[in-house]
């Protein structure tokens, strides 16, 4: 039974009531939340699990004169346990110092007291996913967790070492007081909280990492979501797994736009661009693609649709860009920016052309700054004044890099990136949300991808998505949009597997959904364009050309999307109408009992003064208020929000600190309703009278299917509902970025100090991260007088950047081993870790280089394909390209050649931490004198500015039959050519003085990031094919 299957087996059995295989038979309430978490994610579920527990253990004594067994073989009785915090000695003194009469017993046993933390075993997908969960709970403080079991099934156990075990004595003689052990269950109290702590914080890490498990607001604790069996009895209680989220059904409405005014033919285009100009007047911009009435040929008119009236007009222009496809167009203020594009196949563009809105005109910008290739099939998204470039075509070559034109000063530049990013491709799509951008698909001219990342524009920082349910298929060509809080994708090729769908990315719950799109089959989005207007998607253009069947383009049409909202508030528990089960505990045992509570409830047509805005309030807008409910209440809260359309599903709901009330953001519908209200005089409420008022209110057996608005209000009053001002909103609104906080911290202490204000000048304005480790760039701080204030200076910039660690980074060491210069400024040590495309890297950042510009090379160097290869790297450093060829290449051996002490240290820590030890061969030293001979189907010569001092070493590495040689190097940008010649022909020599008669020929040249000015890492892929005489 591969995963997947035993998945399902576990989710099917969520729905008996019969108890788990634990001693307890349930499982623990306060860690429902963290095991939802964890089994929402497609490649993780949970086995087993305990959230702590308190306990006395007793352990029958061996008999006299026999062999003294294992304390486990021993076996053995609870003679107190509890999960509940916090303890009470009440409830342990008795059972301990005045037990009742026991039955005659042969042997004594030992008493412990025991406090034993959180443990949960989850099983994984791979042990990619494994490492990854593990280095996430280990993050969070479980720093005992690990990879239990790597065979057949990848089972992780997620454990800490806050635990106590103290004997007690014996049943016959106890050896400690009642005093004792009042402090001992005192300090074990202290340690449950901790232990609880923790585990918030875990849930925390994980939701922060696309863990989405359930609502605050889900339940209490006391869920009806089912139980899941235990497999094994280590962890003494039983796992949970949520349920897999999915989309309810909805109908969404698509007609054709009849097009008047210019002729219809004129949108039969594809790779062209739109622009919605303004959303009061539904204004499409639309420029460039090919097609177009008569011969098919690229255009540069400049048209304007109205998509609610069909009315479509020809703008008259003076000047306009070029015809040109492929391009794209971005709004920002009352100007459209296109951008690049091809004019023929011989020309491709780099130009800034500005269209005046309001004027009506083109004009061609001149840009300063870093110069801008020329490309098309990229992608952009506007944040602030700012337009990002990523990716892109320009005849063989495919970009990685990220740019950004400030439109302000036309000044381009290209971006510096932490995290990690998407490979390099084209014809991917790209959006903003807020001041995150995400990339999706795209071609990298061999396969599509159906990867999706974000990158934060204010901590520039790329970060690989992995969302809840099914992705969208991989896909290049097609266009993605945003409405509300969906980001949607449709169209694009292969056409078979993506024309008939619409992908919904739920960007609260995190999780994608999906739509059919039968009914406009015979249209082919390809290349086409997709722009919100209101709440309508409009579709232009499209098509693609086939030599049997001509040409074919694809008439506008739009799709309403406003069932996609109302959808979400007919998510309802199925038995919110009928009877349905609460869970209930009763005894000392906590064994659980279901039974069924009849719905009772009438409808009482009532009013709710008791929930209202004062003046002050009123000043407020109201997306700033949020509903703040008793947490037993919170599923009910929910629901009648929903239902009424009171819920705001544009932010989060959370819960307080106190963890007794979940605040519920409300939309401007429940804001005015309740100012409303207040303007009433004389209302009183009318309490309902099947509520008790002197029991705590919970709502059982509440139809909402049958309940007013009035009713509905009065059930919120019951549940202790108020309203406030929403903490969330007021950070948002009054948060500043780190580098204003820095700027206003230091400006403050050097006036505290008496020094010169010019010295703010020397302030960093970019800065990387490793791990939890901020890295300043060695161009700031440059004065001595810093290191004057130093002890109060650095804790500062920690704080203000949000990191534990503070490090200034200086130039690689010029030494052979390329040692790094990192100081350490705050913080104990240099040693990290980092994960980069499903690979964890640790080191000494102090003692070893990283470099972020390889990520797209070390990437591409795990797409090889060898399964079936041995490769060597001459310069393995801590495992730059040795663990993508292990990790997801999958190479049969790798031999690693380093000769830096702290580097091989640190290769072998990663080799060990990604589980791929038994497949390298670590070779210490100098690489011509260990590197093996005539073993490797490929080399990589990772070393710059230059690998040729180990040429003729690579060249004696390969087998008689030759194989593929990866030489990097950095090169002038005008000198491209004549380095690629240069390496043919030096192999060529080698190879002939070595006794090889080989084909030397470059497949490909990876041109990897700008080193300098106008110097380019480049990595050649040298081809040494044997001649067959």
């Amino acid at each position: 039974m591969d995963f997947d299957k035993r998945k399902a087996a576990t989710l099917a059995s969520l729905s008996s009531s019969s108890p788990d295989k634990s001693p307890k038979g349930t499982v623990d309430a306060p860690i429902i939340p963290l095991l939802q978490a964890i089994n929402s994610h497609p490649c993780f579920y949970t086995t087993s699990s305990c959230s702590g527990r308190i306990s006395i253990l007793a352990t029958p004594k061996p008999l006299p004169n026999s062999p003294s067994p294992p304390a486990k073989a021993r076996g053995g009785s609870w003679l107190f346990i509890t999960h509940d915090y916090p303890a009470h000695p009440d409830s342990i003194l008795p059972l301990l110092f005045c037990p009742p009469d026991p039955a005659p017993a042969t042997t004594t046993s030992d008493l412990v007291f025991r406090f034993e933390p959180l443990i949960v075993a989850v099983e994984c997908r791979d042990v990619e996913a494994a490492s990854s969960l593990v280095a996430l709970a280990v993050r969070s403080g479980f720093r005992e967790s690990g990879i239990t079991s790597a065979g057949k099934r990848v089972i992780v156990g997620i454990r800490s070492s806050i635990r106590m075990e103290v004997p007690l004595g014996d049943s016959g003689s106890l050896l400690v007081s009642p005093d004792y052990v009042r402090f001992l269950v005192g300090l074990a109290n202290e340690k449950m909280e901790a232990n609880r702590k923790r585990a918030a914080g875990f849930l925390d890490v994980l939701r922060e990492n696309g863990f989405v498990g359930s609502s605050n607001a889900a339940s209490d604790g006391e869920g009806d979501d089912g139980l899941e069996k235990r497999e094994n009895g280590n962890a003494g209680d039983s796992g949970l797994m949520a349920g897999v989220v999915t989309a309810s059904s909805c109908s969404l409405s698509f007609s054709r736009i009849a097009i008047v005014g210019e002729p219809v033919e004129k949108l039969f285009t594809w790779g062209h661009s739109t622009s919605v100009l303004d959303q009061n007047q539904y204004d499409i911009l639309v420029f460039g693609g090919f097609g177009g009435p008569g011969r098919h040929a690229r255009r540069n008119e400049t048209l304007l649709l109205d998509p609610s009236s069909g009315a479509l007009k020809s703008i008259d222009v003076k000047s306009a860009p070029s015809p040109r496809i492929g391009h794209t167009a971005s709004l920002v203020g009352g100007f459209v920016f296109v951008i690049g594009g091809r004019a023929d196949p011989l020309h491709i563009l780099n130009d800034v052309w500005v269209f005046d809105i309001d004027k009506k005109e083109w004009s061609l910008t001149k840009c300063i700054g870093h110069h801008f290739l020329p490309r098309h099939r990229h992608a952009a998204a506007v944040v602030g004044s700012k337009i990002y470039v990523f990716g892109g075509l320009n005849n063989d070559t495919i970009f990685s890099s990220l740019h950004a034109l400030d439109t302000k000063t036309m000044h381009w530049e290209e971006v510096s990136t932490g995290g990690e990013g998407p490979c390099a491709r084209h014809s991917h799509s790209m959006v903003a949300y807020g001041s995150t951008v995400f990339v999706f698909g795209g071609y990298n001219g061999e396969k599509a991808f159906g990867d999706l990342f974000s990158f934060d524009a204010q901590e520039f920082i790329w970060k690989e998505e992995k969302m809840g349910g099914r992705s969208p298929h991989a896909r290049f060509s097609h266009s993605m949009f945003v409405y509300k809080h969906f980001l949607g994708i449709v169209g694009g090729c292969p056409v078979g597997q993506n024309f008939q769908e619409l992908a919904l990315l739920d960007l609260q719950l995190q999780m994608w959904k999906h739509v059919s799109l039968d009914y406009i089959s015979k249209e082919l989005l390809v290349r086409s364009t997709a722009n919100v207007v209101g709440d309508d998607l409009v579709v232009i253009g499209g098509g693609a050309a086939c030599y049997a069947f001509g040409t074919k383009f694809s008439e506008p049409f739009k799709i309403n999307l406003v069932p996609l909202m109302t959808s979400e508030d007919k998510i309802m528990p199925a038995a919110i109408t009928e009877n349905h089960p609460v869970s209930q505990y009763d005894g000392v045992n906590r064994e659980k009992n279901v039974e069924i509570v009849p719905v009772v409830l009438e409808e009482i047509e009532m009013h709710s003064p008791g929930l209202n805005f004062n003046d002050e309030e009123r000043k407020v807008v109201t997306r700033d208020w949020v509903l703040k409910v008793n947490r037993r209440c919170g599923k009910l809260g929910k629901d009648i929000l929903k239902k009424f359309g009171w819920l705001d599903l544009g932010r989060k709901v959370y819960t307080q600190e106190d963890g007794l009330h979940i605040c519920f953001p409300v939309t401007d519908k429940f804001c005015a309703l309740f100012l409303e209200r207040k303007q009433k005089d004389g209302e009183t409420l009318e309490q309902p009278d099947e509520i008790n008022l002197s029991k705590q209110f919970t709502g059982e057996g509440v139809i909402l299917s049958e309940i007013s608005c009035s009713t509905a209000l009065n059930f919120l009053k019951e549940c202790g509902a108020t309203t406030l001002l929403d903490e969330v909103s007021k950070i948002r609104r009054s948060a500043r970025s780190p580098f204003q906080m820095m700027h206003e911290a230091v400006a403050s202490l050097i006036k505290q100090k008496g020094l010169p204000t010019d010295l703010l000048e020397q302030l960093p304005a970019r800065w990387e991260r490793l791990g939890d480790i901020a890295i300043l760039p060695v161009t700031c701080f440059k004065d001595q007088v810093w290191d004057s204030i130093g002890e109060e200076l650095w804790p500062i910039i920690a704080k203000t950047l949000g990191s534990r660690r503070l490090a200034r980074q200086g130039r690689v060491a010029s030494t052979g081993t390329r040692d790094s210069t990192l100081e350490i400024l705050v913080g104990n040590n240099g040693w990290v870790d980092h994960r980069e495309n499903g690979i964890l890297y640790s080191f000494d950042a102090t003692k070893c280089m990283f470099s972020w510009g390889n990520l797209s090379e070390k990437l591409r160097m795990g797409n090889q394909e060898c399964a079936t290869e041995v490769a060597v790297d001459l310069f393995a450093g801590i495992g730059y390209f040795v663990l993508p060829f292990l990790v997801r290449a999958r190479a049969k051996l790798v031999y690693a050649c380093e000769w830096n002490p702290h580097a091989v240290e640190a290769l072998k820590r990663n080799l060990d931490a990604n589980s791929v030890s038994d497949r390298c061969i670590v070779l210490e030293g100098d690489n011509r004198m260990t590197a093996p001979r005539g073993v490797a189907d490929r080399v990589c010569l990772g070393l710059l500015p230059t690998s040729e001092g180990s040429w003729v070493t690579a060249v004696r590495a390969l087998r008689n039959e030759g194989g593929m040689l990866h030489v990097h190097g950095n090169v002038k940008d005008s000198e491209e050519s004549l380095w690629t010649k240069h390496v043919v022909r030096s192999m060529e020599e080698i190879a002939k003085s070595e006794g090889r008669c080989w084909e030397v020929s470059v497949e490909h040249v990876e041109r990897v990031k700008w080193y300098a000015p106008h110097i380019r890492h480049l990595v050649a892929d040298v081809r040494c094919k044997q001649i067959v005489r």
